[in-house]
């Protein structure tokens, strides 16, 4: 690795495979998912039947909506914006349109939730910058930039040579991976977002976190292997 680096109803099964994968709770703050997939696809039949079931299936994806939600604003919005709350915003139209829902499997169901997020970064980008946000393309682009960061999650954070775990042929690795983000210290997790998906310099990372270049570089290190412990790849 390089030091410097359609409509809410529709099937998602033709986005859910866009990349090719190597095999928060609401208030802002990471949540601790159990990273066990097992059940998932039996909590997503049970979701359509029941609210109880559908909280605990969009639980599974706080961490995840909230680091793609986070990149997101940082590339366009410089952090003016809590993602938690677009999070929420997600959450309440997953709720509406989820009757119209017609996939059956994680995958679909985590690229909805991808095609809804954009809706709604979209619709706040037009928010904040009025005229100059309503270029057609927007929310295309939002979803090419959203699908980019889920395939960033789980390629370029993978230790390599390592074959995906059982969890991981079940679930999406991007979701998994933001779990592991979620269960590391803050520095931890913020020196590899910074790093990977804002896709920014280690002086830039150093800059934005307060610390010199050499300790940044050293924390990479350490939060990378601590990564890869909570993802199964080993020390």
């Amino acid at each position: 690795m390089g030091r410097d680096g359609g409509q809410l109803g529709a099937p998602a099964s033709s986005r859910s495979g866009a990349c090719r994968l190597s095999s928060g709770k609401p208030d802002g703050e990471p949540r601790v998912i159990d990273p066990s997939p097992d059940g998932l696809d039996e909590l997503l039949h049970d979701a359509r039947t029941g609210d109880e079931a559908f909280g605990r299936l969009l639980d599974r994806y706080v961490n995840y909506l909230t680091l793609l939600a986070r990149v997101e604003i940082g590339r366009r919005l410089q952090g003016k914006l809590d993602p938690a709350d677009l999070v929420q915003d997600v959450f309440l139209e997953a709720h509406r349109h989820f009757p119209a829902f017609r996939g059956t499997t994680e995958p679909e169901f985590a690229a909805w939730l991808r095609q809804i997020l954009s809706g709604v970064l979209g619709n706040t980008l037009r928010r904040y910058f009025g005229t100059q946000a309503r270029d057609p393309r927007l929310e295309q682009d939002l979803r090419a930039g959203i699908d980019r960061s889920s395939c960033m999650l789980a390629e370029r954070l993978a230790a390599p040579g390592t074959s995906p775990s059982e969890a991981a042929s079940r679930r999406e690795q991007a979701v998994l991976f933001a779990d592991a983000l979620g269960r590391l210290p803050a520095d931890y997790r913020e020196v590899i977002v910074l790093r990977h998906l804002e896709a920014l310099p280690f002086a830039a990372v150093a800059e934005r976190m307060g610390r010199s270049v050499d300790s940044v570089e050293k924390l990479w290190l350490r939060a990378l292997a601590r990564l890869r412990v909570e993802v199964g790849g080993g020390p």
